[in-house]
């Protein structure tokens, strides 16, 4: 008889500091349930799309719960972490019998009530069904510790990030799982941790040193029957376990698991100042003299505003604005306030707008400029680059603008500008512009590090310093973690 793997996805990557709690409506928004995933994840590179594949490709039958997706905001309100909780137990329950699940986690999902979200949802999996084989597929960017998966017998992460592994985390996920339910044995789950905090622009896979330690992890992979997670955690989440860490799921047993885990957090310690001063950081003075100076030559040159944390700053925008830069792009600046007022205006309006910087006091303030309506509308698409090609997203109300040189698309709804979609779904290419100005911290690479003149990454005094010991910490112990403390760990 075939297998029943069923699938739950409740994810959401939590800024502490921001003010807007994410509450059940915005997880609505996006969630879809039952038959609707398999046909939407089919295919796409996503977690329930590699699932959803491996299940197909082993004769299991895959029992789709529900998933629900917002990527990067700020904290979630408690209702929602315990209305989807209890969804993920009441759905395991009426899809009876199942003979393992899947969870799709972040690990960075904060909520004022709980002390670890994902924590919280394990357990309340495993308090439910304790004879239920969990497999948990997390976020590189999540923050856990040993207590974090003390309920799952399967856990892994991205290995890359950008995320362009989405698919194959999730294939990894129910690969593991459905050895478990064949062979009848529980591998060693081993987590350990290097206390190194390092802000997300340094968590870039391809950067150095942290490039060759997770070769080493996969060479690991090779020489022994195992699965190796390098998590680099996120520092802007407020938790006692922020931070790097190492999972290792072993089927040599615990012992081996434990070694190896152990080994390269041992590595990422001792390679600790040199990952958090990977690449250079840029004042916003020093980013437009690099461009004054030098201006872009056939490629466009990415400016990356990375410490805006709800693609709504006005740092740089503002100082471009005061500068002779020609042919600009602000792509999915989140305005929703902005996108109705040109919406009704209409096209070739001319409208005076206080655009963006409403979410927090270090976002900027609102820039006031008179600004040309060249289109609106709703807009929604299908990603076509590789991190979480195929996914659907909805931009809601979306508003094209043009203030002097510099074209903006206001969004209604949060979304990453990593690729070229939003130029394509404009009937645009990211060639047509000299400056493109981004919010990402390492998705952007994918796309547009082999197509950029040069990426320029800027701090401003936003939500998301590239300092860590800028974040007022409460739940973390900072005295034994990598910058605060040289100390062993």
């Amino acid at each position: 008889m075939a297998a029943r793997i069923a699938f739950a996805g409740f994810n959401l990557e939590s800024v502490t500091a921001v003010p807007q709690i994410v509450g059940l409506a915005e997880f609505e928004r996006v969630c879809v349930r039952g038959r609707e995933l398999t046909e939407r994840f089919r295919g796409t590179n996503t977690v329930p799309g590699g699932c959803l594949k491996i299940c197909e490709a082993e004769g299991a039958e895959f029992v789709p719960l529900f998933h629900t997706l917002l990527g990067a905001l700020g904290p979630t309100a408690d209702a929602a972490v315990a209305h989807y909780t209890s969804e993920i137990i009441s759905g395991l329950a009426r899809s009876a019998p199942v003979d393992g699940v899947i969870l799709f986690l972040h690990g960075a999902c904060w909520a004022a009530g709980y002390a670890d979200v994902e924590r919280h949802v394990i357990d309340a999996v495993r308090a439910a069904f304790p004879a239920l084989p969990i497999a948990v597929a997390l976020d590189y960017h999540g923050n856990i510790d040993r207590e974090t998966l003390r309920g799952a017998e399967i856990a892994v992460a991205y290995r890359h990030s950008p995320h362009i592994d989405m698919g194959e985390t999730g294939e990894r996920a129910a690969r593991a799982l459905l050895r478990l339910l064949r062979e009848g044995r529980r591998p060693g789950l081993a987590v350990a941790r290097p206390d190194v905090v390092i802000p997300s622009i340094m968590s870039a896979t391809a950067l150095e040193p942290l490039a060759s330690i997770i070769a080493e992890a996969r060479a690991a992979e090779q020489a022994g029957d195992c699965d190796i997670s390098v998590m680099a955690g996120f520092s802007y989440a407020d938790s006692a376990n922020t931070g790097m860490s190492v999972i290792c799921l072993d089927w040599d047993g615990q012992d081996a698991a434990e070694a190896k885990a152990q080994a390269f957090s041992d590595r990422l310690r001792a390679a600790r100042k040199a990952i958090a001063n990977a690449i250079p950081i840029l004042s916003v003075e020093d980013a437009l003299a690099n461009i004054e100076c030098q201006p872009a030559k056939g490629r466009p040159i990415v400016l990356l505003e990375h410490a805006d944390r709800m693609n709504d700053s006005t740092h740089l925008l503002r100082a471009l604005l005061t500068r002779d830069v020609e042919r600009v792009n602000v792509p999915f600046l989140l305005d929703p306030e902005t996108a109705v007022q040109a919406h009704a205006a209409g096209e070739g309006a001319e409208i005076t707008v206080k655009l963006a910087g409403k979410t927090a006091p270090e976002t900027g303030g609102p820039v006031e400029a008179v600004a040309r309506v060249l289109w609106s509308g709703p807009k929604s698409f299908n990603v076509s680059g590789r991190y979480q090609r195929g996914s659907f997203v909805d931009l809601g109300l979306t508003a094209l603008i043009q203030i002097g040189a510099i074209r903006v698309s206001v969004v209604s709804h949060f979304a990453f500008a990593v690729d070229g979609d939003p130029f394509f779904i404009f009937g645009e290419k990211p060639e047509d512009y000299d400056v493109i100005l981004l919010r990402s911290k390492t998705h952007f690479r994918d796309y547009y590090e082999p197509m950029a003149d040069r990426i320029l990454v800027v701090d401003t005094p936003d939500l998301g310093p590239a300092d860590v010991r800028l974040i007022p910490y409460r739940q973390l112990d900072t005295a034994r973690a990598y910058p605060w403390s040289e100390a062993p760990a």
